[in-house]
């Protein structure tokens, strides 16, 4: 079983490993090209919003329901897991 947190932590890789910590390179879980590309995509403008400082609650509400949505593919790639979505720009965890 694998234990997975996707953040959109400025310098991370979108997953951790919820138990041992640390990132976790997408190309290492053996994900869709797709599924890669959406995360990176998405930490992109994750990234964008850190450098905003988050003003924009609208953006970040639309980006944490990406990550919940992108928590649910990796769900469906990697049936052997256990995946939660950490929201950086509101420091919570969100049940997925």
């Amino acid at each position: 079983m694998k234990y997975l947190t996707v953040d959109g932590m400025f310098s991370g890789t979108g997953i951790r490993d919820s138990i041992e910590g640390g990132y976790i390179k997408p190309d290492k879980l053996g994900l869709s090209p797709e599924l890669k590309q959406k995360i990176s995509s998405w930490l992109n403008r994750y990234e964008d919003e850190h450098y905003a400082q988050y003003e924009d609650k609208s953006i970040v509400s639309k980006l944490d329901a990406e990550g919940v949505e992108i928590c649910q593919l990796l769900k469906s790639e990697i049936p052997d897991s256990k995946v939660e979505y950490y929201s950086t720009a509101e420091t919570k965890k969100i049940v997925v």
